[in-house]
Order: structure tokens, then sequence, then C-alpha cells
């Protein structure tokens, strides 16, 4: 058997009100892709700090070892220089520095104590093209999407891995939530590589086909506590019995079963459209990230988005919700009436919502509470939240209150800033602050990105209910078997055009794929 690694026992952490790790122990070996998973909120992010360093030794109990040497890491540097090199499931990337300068932040080659940014730049495509990846090096990162960025975050972490010599362990949580399929085949072959060198990993994920796809052992937490670990080869390792040991209890569908022709509007052809976009094009990009975009959404009807990244999706959704930041030409009709949208406060008015990709940076106030996210968007459309100009608080915590037990999301109080949640926790509130609006169409980017299987039902659950309630649906994902499970119809998008329109009637991952791909 291979030698133990890292040993962590009877690790318990508290924050104000929550205790995140109750006694939680766990083990990796050398040289082996351990993964780590369980629904948000279970405690991995936690326990993965504790690991690098961001929550120094004495803000928790219990011990942790590395090749059978007590540590006691004070900070992130006392990690690295132990061998650990982490890609946190929050982004640590300098929006307005560049590519390659994000990829060398503080580790920068220097020649007479200058930057010698030639090296720089160099190295740095040397890395990416190492790793398959073709981002450009002199674009600064807020530029750049949210899957892109995540590629930078894991270069930047895997560059640095590689460079120190001393790399013994390497974490990544949630890697993948991002990327494409091809980008996560990229990512694999790394990892395979990495681990025939003799490098650990710990993979965080709540994609679970990936853990059978390349981990070697299993952990699993829930509620802070170790529920039990196992070899991804014992016959009695299956996704049916993760998700059961994740969610203690029988998870029986991840998509709900719907009638869609039951859902999809009343009466005419036109009475029932609540959406209709006509060559939707943008310019004067060239080429155009959209491209003659046509079609429409329904009352009650789930329209699924697929694409690869890239391929405008994300720019179809913003552009109709006003936030594109160019110029565009075509034609909005909201319910039968043409309306010029310019900005999503006007989108906002006409009855739209959108539930971006990135909650983080365009959802959220993160060091607001719960109730101040929830109701932010509704303070001019509510008249019971506010009178002549001042907020009715008591008004603002109920409307919170019945959203927050809705979808039951876990705080310990309405006024806990929304940082000091799980990321399932506060993608539900992101969704309960536009639910508030009451919405005829509602725009979903990757809703589940990020979230595990409990939530991702719950949520799925969601899209049902509000599409029986007449709600016209719009949703972006990366995940095929997502798009399969819950759209009434399939819209495919290839380098900002239509593609391929399907009624999801024994559609294949095959057939969006090919589309997908321009063929």
């Amino acid at each position: 058997m291979t030698a133990v690694l890292l040993q962590m026992q009877a690790i318990i952490k508290d924050f104000p009100g929550v205790r995140a790790l109750d006694d939680a122990s766990f083990e990796v070996r050398s040289g082996e892709i351990h993964a780590l998973c369980g629904e948000n909120g279970a405690g991995k992010s936690t326990l993965i700090k504790i690991l690098g360093g961001v929550y120094p030794y004495g803000t928790y109990s219990g011990s942790m070892r590395i090749n059978d040497s007590e540590q006691q890491f004070h900070s992130v540097r006392d990690a690295e220089r132990a061998g650990i090199a982490i890609i946190h499931q929050e982004l640590a990337l300098i929006p307005e520095m560049t590519v390659a300068e994000n990829i060398y932040l503080g580790k920068e080659p220097r020649r007479f104590g200058v930057i010698d940014r030639h090296r720089l730049y160099h190295e740095a495509g040397e890395l990416l093209s190492q790793f398959g990846l073709a981002i450009p090096l002199e674009k600064p990162v807020y530029e750049l999407g949210i899957g892109q960025q995540q590629l930078v975050e894991i270069a930047k972490a895997l560059g640095r891995s590689l460079r120190s010599g001393n790399a013994l362990l390497l974490v990544l949580d949630e890697p993948t939530a991002a990327l494409t399929e091809s980008e996560v085949d990229i990512l694999r072959q790394i990892l395979t590589r990495l681990r025939e060198k003799g490098v650990a990993c710990i993979y965080i994920t709540h994609k679970l086909k990936e853990i059978f796809q390349i981990a070697d052992r299993v952990t699993v937490l829930r509620d802070g506590k170790t529920v039990a670990t196992q070899s991804i080869k014992s016959p009695e390792c299956t996704e049916d019995v993760l998700i059961s040991q994740m969610v203690g209890r029988e998870l029986t569908t991840l998509f709900p079963e719907r009638q869609a022709s039951a859902n999809i509007g009343n009466g005419s052809k036109e009475e029932g459209v609540a959406l209709r976009v006509e060559n939707l094009s943008t310019y004067p990009s060239e080429p155009p990230r959209l491209e003659n975009v046509s079609f429409e959404v329904r009352r009650g009807e789930i329209l699924g988005i697929a694409g690869l990244m890239g391929a405008g999706r994300t720019e179809l959704i913003s552009t109709i919700f006003g936030g594109y930041d160019g110029k565009w030409m075509g034609e909005i009709i909201i319910e039968g009436t043409p309306v010029q949208i310019h900005a999503p406060c006007e989108a906002i008015q006409q009855g739209m919502a959108l539930v971006s990709e990135d909650r983080k940076r365009y959802g959220l106030l993160l060091d607001a509470d719960v109730t101040c996210n929830m109701t932010l968007v509704n303070l001019g459309l509510s008249a019971d939240l506010t009178s002549y100009g001042v907020i009715n608080h008591n008004a603002a915590s109920e409307k919170s209150e019945h959203y927050v037990n809705s979808l039951q999301i876990k705080t310990p109080s309405l006024e806990v800033p929304v940082n000091q949640l799980s990321g399932g926790n506060q993608q539900k509130v992101v969704l309960g602050k536009w639910l508030m609006t009451h919405p005829k169409v509602l725009f979903l980017d990757e809703p589940t990105r990020g979230i595990d299987v409990g939530a991702k039902a719950e949520i799925h659950a969601l899209m049902a209910k509000l599409a029986d309630a007449g709600v016209a649906i719009v949703f972006v994902s990366s995940e095929l078997p997502e798009i399969l499970g819950m759209s009434d119809r399939v819209l495919v998008l290839h380098e900002g055009k239509i593609t391929g329109e399907f009624t999801n009637d024994n559609l294949t991952q095959e057939e969006i794929l090919r589309c997908a791909a321009g063929a």
C-alpha cells in the first residue's frame, strides 16, 4: 500500500452560529487522486482552507501531519513551503492585470531586480501551450469569461507547483465547474501526468461522473463530519451510494418529470409567446459574437441553450437583458410588444430576470446581508418595500424570510453577510432575489454550476414549478445531461449562430455536439 502523505484528524472548526467541521478526519496517499465530495455546506472548502493555511493553526482544533510530521500552518506561505498548491473555488486573480501577469503574480522572473517581462510572457506562453490552453496572454483578466478565468487560475497553480520542484499535493476545489468537456479532458491528462510523477491530488467536485473517471479513492463529508472513505474500484462504490451518503437520504430523481405540451401557453401561437427575438446581431466585433439569431420562448416553456465555450450563449442572454457592453441590432418582442432594452433596469421593468453565471461578480453584494441582497432589485418595483424613499425594513425582512424558507436557504439569520454562506446557498439567494420580482421571462446562466446534487435537484424542481406557473425559462448549461433532462426545446449555438433547434423528443447528446461543433 502506498505511504500516507497527509493526515488530518479530529478537525473541528466553528464560525459564528455554525460548526463547519465536526470531528472530521481525512487522509491522502502519495501519488493518488483522492476525491472529496459532499453537499454545499458539508465542510469541504473549510477543510481545504485549513490545509492551505487560510485558516491558521489555533483557529481550529485537531491535528495535521504531512509525511508523518506534525504541521502548524500560520499562513498560506507556510502551506506552500510544505509543498501544497491549492486552487480555491473563489478565483484569486487580479482583474486589471493580464493573463501572463496573473500566472506569475508574486513569482515574477527578474533580471537585476527588475521584472523581466519578455521572459514572463515567453514562459507563460510555454506554460499555456503545455496545457493545451489557447488564451491571449496580453488580455486583461476582466475581459475573460468565467470559464477562461478558471483556466488561468488552474494554469497559475499548476505552473507554480511544477516550478517549485517540491510539489507534494495539489488541491483543486471545483476546477471544472466552468469548463467544457474538451477542457476537462485536458485537465484530466495533466492530473494523470502529475500522478505518474508522484504528486498527490485532492479533487473536489459535484460532478460524480468525474470522480469515477479519474479518482482512486473518495471521501464523503456531510454536515461537517466524515461519512465514509472508499476505493473507486469497490463494487459497493456507486453514484447512488455516494448520493445517499452525501444527502443522507435517497434521491429518487435529479430531473422532475414534466408534460411539456401541457405547460406551454394557451390560445393562438402568437398569444402564447412570452419572448421573441429576431435577427439579433452584435457589432462591430469581427467575427461578430452573435449573428442573425432568432428564436422564441413560450409561457411555461423551458428552452435550453447549448454550445461550446465561446459559442455566444452568455452573450445572447446578456444582450437581451441589456448587459452587453457593445452595440447590437435586431428586435426584442415581449408578449407581442416590441421593446427597446439598453440597460438591465429596462429589462427588469419589462418583466425579465437574469441569474448570471458568475454570482460573486454580478449577482451578489458579498459583504451585505441576506435581506439586502434579496431585496435590492425589488426596492424600485415593490411599493410595500419603500415609502417616500425610505426602506420598510420589516417588510424587507418578511419578504426575505419567505424566500429563505421556500428555497430552504441555510443561514444562521437574515443579517448574516452572504460571503459567509456556502456556494449553493449563495446561489439560492440570487434565485430568491429574482423570484421576488415575479418575472415573465427568467434567464438562467449555468444555474447549477458548483452546486451539489441535492441542491441541483431542488433547483431543477423549482424550474419545473415556475414553468408550470407560466414563467418562460431560458437557461444555459454546459452539462448536456442537464440540457436533455430539463429542456422542452434546445437551441445550439456555434460561433454566434444557431446551428440546431430541436424539440426534446428522443434528442441525444451526439446530435447536440454535432451542431455545437458546427458540423
